[in-house]
């Protein structure tokens, strides 16, 4: 299924990477990797992760660490709309 993004996630991964490069710059490039792999994989397979209602209307969220990728499934596309901590306000930020 075609990916798309929105405007905040290369922000979002630039902002993980700078937090994780400031006490491990080559732990800072492969987590990004991983992050890119892992939205290949809902690319993917989409479908095999649940709807969160409680985050948002349509939203489904991935797990990379201590992140998460958040998006929707629309009938063409995954639109990956943060990646962002974990720990923050989801519903929040998937308006």
């Amino acid at each position: 299924m075609r990916i798309e993004f929105s405007r905040f996630v290369e922000g979002d991964l630039s902002l993980i990477a700078d937090y994780i490069a400031e006490d491990n710059p080559a732990r800072a490039v492969s987590f990004i990797r991983e992050i890119r792999e892992e939205i290949g994989r809902i690319g993917r397979n989409p479908l095999l992760y649940e709807l969160r209602p409680d985050v948002g209307k349509q939203a489904r969220l991935a797990v990379a660490g201590r992140y998460v990728i958040l998006f929707r499934v629309t009938a063409d596309r995954v639109r990956i709309e943060r990646v962002i901590y974990g720990g923050r306000d989801l519903p929040a930020l998937f308006r």
